[in-house]
Order: C-alpha cells, then structure tokens, then sequence
C-alpha cells in the first residue's frame, strides 16, 4: 500500500508485523495503562474509602461512577477535539491533564471534593477510548484492524489490572491515599511512554467539524438500530461487569470468606482472562463472524457470574475468570463493531459506544450497591446477570454482515 506522508488518499495503513504496527500497540498499552489504572484505582479498596471517609458501600461506589460519569460525558466533545487537532495530540492533553488530577485526587481531605475531582478526573481521560479506537482505524491497514482492536482492548485490561492491583496492597497496608497515589505515578510513567514511542500520524486528516455537526451525526447514528444495538451491548454488558467487582471486595470481606483487602486485590489477576480473551476473539472475528463471537462470549460472561455465588472460594475464583474472560471478549467485538459499522461519522460512532458504555458503568455500578445493601451478592449476581440476557437477546436480533473484507 501507498503510504504518503500528509496522510493522503494513498494511505493504506500499517500493516501487522510493521515496527510503525508494533510501536502504535505499544504506545497505546501506555495510554491504556495510564486511562484504565487511574480510572478503577478505587475499585479494589472501596471498603477502605468506605470506612475512613464514613460513607455506606452505594456510595462509596461513586469514586468509580464520577469519574466514569466525567467520562461518557466527555467522549463526544473529545471527538469533536480529535477532529481538529488530529487524535495524538488529542490523547496527549488529556493523558496529561489526567495524570495531574490523579496526583492530587488522594489528599483531598472531603468526600465531595474527591468526588468532584474524580469527575474532571472522568472527564479528561474520556480523550482516550473513542479516540484510540478511531487513531487505529486510521493508522492500521484495515485487514488487521480487528486484530489490532482486540490487542488494545487487552492493554486496557492490563491498565485496569494494575492499578487495582497496586492500590489495594499498599492501601491495606498503610493508607488507601497512598495507594491511590501510587496508581497516579504509574499513570504517569506509562504517559511518558505514549509520548515517546508513538509514530507520526499519517492517516489523519483534520475535519472542520462543529458541535451543530457532530450532534447532527451523533442523533442520526442513535436513530439507528444496527448502531443503537452495539451501544446497547455496552451499556448493558459493562453495567454489569462493573457491579460485579465493585461488590465482590465487600463480599469477599465477610462471612464465609473473611479476606483482607490486599488480599482480595489477587483476585483481580482474573483480568488476565480478559488480555487473552479480547485478543483471541479480535483474531477470530473474520472466520466466525461478530454475531457468533458477541453471543458466545456474553454466554459466557453470564456462566461465570452464575459460578461465583458458590461459597468455595476456588469456585467463585474460576467464576471470575470466566465472567472476565467474556465480558472481555463480548465487549472487543461490540466495540470495533460500533465503528466497522457506521457508514459515516466512525469516530462518532465509536464516541457514542464509549459514551453508553461508561453510562452503563456509573448507572449499574451505583445501583449494584442498592442490590447488594437489599439482598446481598446473590442480588448482584441477579442483576449482572439479567443485564447480560437483555444484551444476548438484543444482539440476536441483529445481523452480522462481517465477511472477511466486507465491514458494513
């Protein structure tokens, strides 16, 4: 393929194998690691937040539901930003302006000031996810695209992994601050990363886009039903996937299991689950088709949430990996699918599976509290597991016209 330095029509993307390929996926593992380790920092040591700042479980949640609220409030205006100023520079401001929230999210001395910081927080780091997807639709020639999809899905697993997994060791061992702190520099390192290594853009092409036009695209592509399905798998799969572990540490804490936070914080390793399975499924989507693979794996999902209301640790372990493995792989078909799909406005169209996708996060997470305070963990696994059918039986409706090198 012709490659051209202005990005010009000639461009045909990197091809897999490349060093350009290879030092995009690296690049955007940092912008990863830095988004989604901030982002659920919080999430292992809810309990601890719960009890220093002498809030209940459901609200204690909100540190994650602001800052996923600031979120999908912010992936449109993002895009529109993208746009203008091409999607490196784009991810580079809000990487940047996140990090710096992030460093100071931990000393606030209040409730309602951290959750207002967590909110700017939520805000900047929504530059990331709509954007990265659109920059590697740009970037990547288009027969490795799915692929290239699924490894950064996977790199986002990792981000969220470590930082749930660098918080809440040292937070049980000294001080929730401190934990959340450290998750910041980590956020900051991985930064530098993403400024260093990532490739000149060249399949970027600025757009003189307004806010009247990308609410224009955006209200078109929600009048769409083979669209407003993808965004719906979103909403609903990661509403559920993120009740699940937001109430897990707290289940985990009482009878029978009696786990301190640190090291309840192991189990989050089932995040590796999900950097397989994203990636694996990202490789099959031309043989079997998104549909297939989209089913498959929210049956899978809902298997697993079913698997933990054992009360054998080992169990409830392997039902975690399962429920991970899936959601994981469901929502790296539904999101390059959002995408593959729109015939116009793909960044948008990414900007609005993100933005539901995050909606059902702050939604679901806060209200998997009021399950969890009413009926406890099998009230969770009921509602995790309802929301994961709506999605199945939604998404069967749809058609799947993925064939290799057709992506309608």
């Amino acid at each position: 393929m012709g490659s051209t330095p202005d990005g010009s029509a000639g461009w045909g993307g990197h091809r897999r194998g490349s060093s350009a390929y290879r030092r995009i996926l690296i690049a955007l593992l940092g912008a990863g690691i830095a988004t989604f380790a901030q982002l659920y920092s919080p999430q292992g040591i809810l309990p601890l937040i719960a009890s220093e700042l002498d809030v209940d479980p459901s609200r204690a949640s909100l540190s994650i539901s602001a800052a996923t609220t600031g979120l999908a409030v912010s992936v449109l205006p993002w895009s529109l930003v993208a746009d203008r100023i091409g999607r490196v520079r784009a991810m580079r401001i809000a990487l940047v302006s996140a990090t710096i929230l992030g460093l100071c999210m931990p000393w606030c001395p209040w409730f309602d000031l951290l959750l207002v910081v967590r909110t700017l927080e939520g805000v900047a780091l929504g530059g990331i996810p709509g954007v990265a997807v659109t920059y590697l639709s740009e970037e990547i020639n288009r027969k490795h695209a799915a692929v290239a999809a699924g490894t950064y899905v996977a790199g986002t697993t990792i981000g969220g992994l470590a930082g749930r997994l660098i918080a809440a060791p040292i937070a049980d061992a000294t001080d929730w601050r401190i934990g959340a702190f450290a998750v910041a520099v980590l956020a900051a390192v991985a930064t530098a990363v993403f400024f260093l290594i990532t490739p000149r853009p060249q399949g970027f092409q600025p757009h003189a886009a307004s806010v009247t036009s990308v609410l224009r695209i955006a209200g078109r592509q929600m009048r769409n039903p083979r669209l407003v399905v993808l965004y719906a798998q979103g909403f609903l799969l990661m509403g559920g996937f993120v009740a699940a572990y937001n109430y897990l540490t707290f289940r985990l804490e009482a009878a029978p299991f009696f786990i301190p936070v640190g090291l309840a914080s192991l189990l989050f390793l089932a995040y590796l689950a999900g950097t397989v399975s994203s990636r694996v499924v990202g490789g099959l989507v031309d043989r079997h088709g998104r549909k297939r693979l989209l089913l498959v794996s929210t049956a899978i999902m809902i298997a697993g949430t079913l698997l933990t209301l054992s009360e054998s640790l080992v169990i409830v372990v392997l039902g975690l990996v399962v429920l991970t493995g899936g959601f994981f792989g469901a929502h790296s078909v539904a999101s390059g699918w959002a995408g593959a799909r729109a015939e116009h406005g793909r960044s948008q169209s990414a900007s609005l599976y993100n933005l539901w996708y995050y909606v059902g996060s702050s939604v679901f997470g806060f209200l998997g509290g009021i399950a969890w305070s009413h009926f406890g963990w099998p009230g969770v696994v009921a509602m995790v597991s309802g929301l994961a059918l709506i999605a199945a039986i939604w998404a069967a409706c749809t058609s799947d016209e993925t064939k290799q090198g057709n992506l309608a």
